[in-house]
């Protein structure tokens, strides 16, 4: 049974990903598959909602005094995602806790 589950999360993640990356609205994109509409958002809500769920630890290595903070967001790099968020990467970050992050705000199918 966990198996079966796990197959179909990774088919709806999957196909939820297509969707989103073909502009297409889930309407015609349902049509052109053969998926029922209704199964389509049923399975976005419920993966939405797992992946609200989830959280990535954050550490604070040091504390940085205004003048290395000024100076540190003068070269940061702003990462713009979907829905208007957006993430503001300093200069040493940890990439993997960059991708960990970015696994649980936007995850990939």
């Amino acid at each position: 049974m966990k198996r079966e589950m796990t197959e179909a999360i990774a088919k709806w993640r999957g196909l939820i990903s297509e969707q989103v990356q073909s502009k297409k609205s889930a309407a015609v994109f349902c049509r052109e598959r053969g998926l029922k509409p209704w199964q389509f958002y049923e399975w976005k809500k419920r993966l939405r909602e797992a992946e609200a769920k989830k959280f990535v630890e954050v550490r604070i290595a040091a504390p940085v005094r205004p003048a290395q903070l000024a100076k540190a967001r003068s070269s940061a790099i702003e990462i713009r995602l979907r829905e208007g968020r957006s993430l503001m990467v300093e200069p040493g970050f940890d990439a993997s806790h960059l991708r960990a992050l970015l696994d649980v705000l936007e995850p990939r199918a």
